[in-house]
């Protein structure tokens, strides 16, 4: 059984950092992808960022790119999110989630377990 649990969330102002964490079991971590994905209120679920199984590649939406960085620890089983220069429309609900696939995707539908996600509200 595939567990990802999430970490990290919180109430932040505008500009400022919060680093998501997030813990997997229950599958041979090094040997695949990884993504961040968040959904605000009214919103589909969109995506965030992705890498690859050895961290070597990544992947940002646009509207992320320069400020978030997404990172992995093989050895201990984790992913992050770094997130700097916070901005109102940031806010979501944060989920991690693992492909069957080592390479990394922006697409919901490649990716088969996900985390209960972390709340990430950004104050003006």
């Amino acid at each position: 059984q595939v567990q990802l649990v999430e970490s990290g969330g919180g109430l932040v102002q505008t500009g400022g950092s919060l680093r998501l964490s997030c813990a997997a079991s229950g599958r041979a971590f090094s040997s695949y992808a990884m993504g961040w994905f968040r959904q605000a209120p009214g919103k589909e679920r969109a995506f965030v960022a992705a890498i690859d199984r050895s961290g070597g590649l990544t992947y940002y939406a646009d509207s992320v790119k320069g400020r978030f960085t997404i990172s992995r620890d093989n050895a201990g089983n984790m992913v992050y999110l770094q997130l700097n220069s916070l901005k109102t429309e940031d806010t979501a609900v944060y989920y991690c989630a693992t492909t069957p696939d080592s390479w990394p995707s922006s697409h919901m539908y490649n990716y088969d377990y996900w985390g209960q996600g972390t709340q990430v509200t950004v104050s003006s």
